[in-house]
């Protein structure tokens, strides 16, 4: 079997159903289509394939298409890997004789057989099918880790080329590496740990997030063979918190949801995988923003128009209409900073705090509204800074990610400019005892850069501050 090598970037491809459960062999051989200028092969039929709801029948068939599909001499890899050594064995003849170039076999699981019976399993499939044959060590859905000696052991038969390790377990993968490494290819599995797993010698990768995202990994896979550990370094840091999501969650369901994203329509899971029940919106929101900074999809588009209307009238949705403004004597200021997504708007309102807008302040935190809810500003856990200061979101709050950059960035940079302006005598020492203050800001739903938008925020805020303290009426 030297002839094969297992070798570079191959997808764990998702298999798309319909809304009864059925395949989509349509929106397959379309993910295929997707990935195949990417990739060195595809492996249908495996854990992210979610093979285990799948019966022999409809396995055979997903094994007939991608065959159908692969073309320039790319690879296919078919997942074969059963409970029973006598379905494992009849999968990977089928795949034999319809063409694929391997199979995945993944260890035994369920009953989990000994030692003795994990050598017999392997053994029984080389010697039956004469086809190569890759182990796959999965002990998170496995529940037991193929022994490292029995890899050893099953690593002297000539049609057992290689292996797949997705536990994850880096001091497991590189014990494998120096037991076998030359007698076998052993890829990562776990997309969390790539890097560090092609460094140590690993051959290649077999992961779920290639076929999100198969030209990032063939990048970090060519920095690794260039020897530019470097830009290995920043691909990888690129990638992983996709990666860990997509670890995390358990493979098929955040793939899927990102890949409709991307407008491929993959479908649902089968029972009893749902994805509701496996992320939330929350976890699919932070899916989108992560692919908007990989360019995988594009950002919804928000314009922002600034309030054609005097600042003494923009905060009367917080209980102080223009007039109450005027005649309470308040000091006030507005700016902006930044463009497109991270651009940021400021309306500052200052005041004593046993005045009218003491009262909106307290209005605020005792009734706050859905979506606007005004956040204190704080410079670190429990120490709030001085003057009193509230934060309310502009627009309405629909998903952890906004409220993510209130709470990050936005409240960070507000703590900031107050403490400088401090210590530079803007705001008196009387000031903090006596005033508060309320800002609304508006952040675009679409901001990625986290950076980018402390520096915004800081500038303008800073800026609204001082025309306020200045007396300045700015926006009228």
């Amino acid at each position: 079997m030297s002839e094969f090598k297992l070798e570079g970037v191959f997808p764990a491809l998702v298999t798309p159903f319909k809304k009864d459960e059925t395949i989509d062999e349509e929106a397959f051989t379309a993910l295929i289509q997707h990935v195949m200028p990417h990739v060195d092969g595809i492996v249908p039929c495996g854990t992210t394939g979610e093979f285990v709801y799948l019966d022999l029948k409809e396995r055979k068939r997903l094994i007939d298409l991608a065959i159908d599909e692969m073309k320039n001499g790319k690879y296919v890899i078919a997942g074969t890997g059963a409970c029973a050594t006598k379905h494992a064995i009849e999968l990977s003849k089928y795949a034999k004789d319809a063409g694929a170039n391997a199979s995945l076999v993944v260890s035994p699981y369920y009953l989990n057989p000994t030692d003795n019976g994990h050598y017999e399993h392997f053994f029984q499939i080389a010697a039956k099918t004469d086809f190569p044959i890759i182990m796959y060590n999965i002990p998170q859905c496995t529940g037991s880790y193929l022994p490292r000696r029995v890899i050893e052991d099953l690593a002297q038969i000539d049609n057992i080329v290689g292996l797949k390790d997705s536990s994850g377990n880096l001091t497991f993968t590189l014990e494998v590496l120096e037991k076998v490494g030359d007698k076998i290819d052993v890829v990562i599995g776990h997309d969390e740990v790539v890097l560090p797993a092609l460094s140590a010698g690993c051959k290649g990768m077999i992961l779920a997030s290639a076929q999100v995202f198969p030209d990032i990994w063939q990048e970090l896979f060519k920095a690794v063979k260039d020897g530019n550990l470097k830009e290995a370094q920043k691909v990888q840091m690129k990638v992983q918190k996709l990666a860990r999501i997509f670890c995390r969650y358990g493979g098929a369901v955040p793939v899927k949801a990102a890949l409709r994203m991307m407008g491929l329509k993959m479908g649902r899971t089968r029972k009893p995988l749902r994805e509701g029940g496996v992320i939330i919106h929350e976890d699919r929101e932070e899916i989108r923003v992560e692919l908007e900074k990989l360019v995988k999809i594009q950002p919804a588009q928000f314009e922002f128009t600034v309030p054609d209307v005097p600042i003494t009238s923009r905060f009367e949705d917080i209980g102080m209409s223009e007039e109450d403004i005027q005649h309470a004597e308040l000091l006030y200021g507005t700016a902006q900073a930044g463009e497109d997504s991270e651009q940021v708007h400021v309306d500052l309102v200052c005041g004593k705090k046993n005045g009218l807008l003491g009262k909106a302040f307290a209005l605020q935190l005792t009734h706050p509204r859905h979506g606007h809810e005004a956040l204190t500003t704080i410079l670190e856990p429990n120490l709030t800074v001085r003057p009193s200061t509230l934060i309310v979101p502009a627009i309405k709050l629909k998903n952890l990610r906004q409220a993510n950059m209130i709470f990050g960035p936005t409240q960070s940079a507000v703590a900031k400019v107050i403490v400088d302006n401090i210590q530079k005598g803007t705001i008196t020492k009387e000031m903090t005892r006596t005033h508060v203050m309320i800002l609304k800001i508006f952040v675009p739903p679409n901001a990625l850069n986290r950076q980018k938008l402390y520096e915004n925020n800081y500038q303008a805020v800073d800026s609204a501050l001082n025309a306020a303290l200045k007396g300045i009426r700015g926006g009228d």
